[in-house]
């Protein structure tokens, strides 16, 4: 983990908690993670039901912890139903949102083009997407992981400005790791991660590439997630099941201090 970079570690809640079991949690997060604060930042993804309570508690109680949505519309407004545009994820005080995971992509027909879209849209409303990529098993078993996942931030992160690189956060998540138990050893994550940053350098610039972090997912866990935030190249983890837990939660902010 870089020095320069500060670390972050993102819950993504996915298909879990009402918007009341949310808020529970949210309290038992701040109880056990608030000493990490200064060192690390915190983020908490609820589904869109959630997002209501999340913000109110996080602003009455002043909290500070980062709230992420799980998704998002390209367009402002219109006819698309079921969809959720940017401003208003700004009106709840979103200051993340994921986009591309390999959930969207798999089950809702997400795409580089549709990630990309998404990308631009959220950076025009001064929210900062935390960018998915990875591959499945068979890219994995065929050697070929580097050109796929390269493949994905050319297409899915297009057309930004320097500066919004910068501020980028992607996520490698490889597929066949997520909700397996399975793992790449940290030091092929961390191979992954360079070169996640070398193609942003060379899309982007050098400084945008340093100062950009990346984050690890797919199966963290308090017992492994130290292992990857000692990689140079990996910045903190987007972590799915064991977000859902405070004690689980806070081990793996606590590993990334």
């Amino acid at each position: 983990m870089s020095p320069t970079r500060t670390p972050m570690v993102a819950g993504n809640w996915k298909m879990y908690t009402t918007s009341g079991e949310g808020a529970v949690l949210i309290d038992q997060i701040q109880d056990v993670v608030s000493d990490a604060w200064d060192r690390v930042d915190v983020v908490v993804c609820p589904p869109f039901t959630g997002l209501k309570a999340a913000s109110t508690i996080i602003e009455l109680d002043h909290l500070r912890i980062g709230l992420g949505a799980q998704d998002v519309h390209w367009e402002k407004e219109g006819a698309f139903t079921g969809a959720i545009a940017p401003r208003m994820l700004v009106e709840l005080r979103c200051g993340y949102c994921i986009v591309g995971h390999s959930e969207r992509r798999e089950f809702f027909g997400e795409t580089d083009e549709t990630v990309n879209k998404k990308v631009r849209a959220l950076f025009e409303s001064a929210i900062t997407p935390i960018a998915c990529c990875g591959e499945s098993l068979a890219v994995y078993e065929a050697g070929e992981t580097e050109p796929f996942v390269r493949g994905q931030i050319r297409a899915g992160l297009a057309g930004l400005t320097e500066d919004q690189a910068a501020r980028l956060i992607v996520a490698y998540e490889p597929i066949w790791a997520i909700g397996t138990g399975h793992t790449p050893t940290p030091e092929k994550a961390n191979d992954v991660a360079r070169m996640i940053r070398a193609t942003i350098g060379a899309m982007y610039g050098p400084p945008a590439a340093a100062a950009m972090r990346v984050l690890y997912g797919g199966s963290v866990k308090p017992e492994n997630a130290v292992m990857f935030f000692c990689e140079p190249d990996i910045d903190g983890a987007l972590v799915g099941g064991a977000a859902l837990k405070a004690e689980s939660f806070s081990d793996i902010v606590h590993a990334a201090l």
